[in-house]
């Protein structure tokens, strides 16, 4: 990857809609180059996909909550099943292993604290292994932002 390619990323990070074209006058090249670098970087997995970033007030989630989940065990077993059904619940956002004094970090967004309490006591008080779950509630979102700093 070269200062290039790190270029055509930037440019794509802040709009994902970019035409190779529009692309292209911002880094220096024309647009078929740009267009074979963008292709290649999909292929390679740097650019893992595009989507809209909608905010999520407008639609009614109103409740951000940052969760800290510790497991009683470290088998692989629970893990792993922590894992995948972390990966079904629409409402987590974002999973994170982590060091201190949990073992996952979860950003979780639902319409509400009654929403909250629902997702709760439906989901992660049900999951096994789980030893102890800690709630960390946002009051205001200050930045939010997906681009890296490249």
């Amino acid at each position: 990857m070269d200062k290039i390619d790190l270029r055509i990323l930037k440019v794509l990070q802040a709009d994902g809609r970019a035409s190779s074209q529009s692309v292209s006058d911002q880094v220096g090249l024309s647009a078929a180059p740009v267009w074979r670098r963008v292709k290649q970087l999909e292929d390679q997995g740097v650019i893992t996909g595009y989507h809209a970033r909608v905010d999520r007030n407008a639609v009614g989630l109103q409740g951000c909550m940052f969760a800290q989940i510790s497991l009683d065990r470290h088998s692989a077993e629970i893990v792993e099943n922590f894992k995948q059904a972390v990966q079904n619940a629409p409402e987590v956002l974002e999973c994170y292993a982590v060091t201190g004094d949990a073992d996952f970090l979860l950003k979780i967004v639902v319409a509400s604290p009654e929403a909250y309490d629902a997702f709760l006591n439906r989901f992660l008080f049900n999951l096994p292994g789980v030893r102890q779950t800690r709630t960390i509630v946002a009051l205001h979102e200050i930045k939010n932002d997906s681009r890296l700093p490249l």
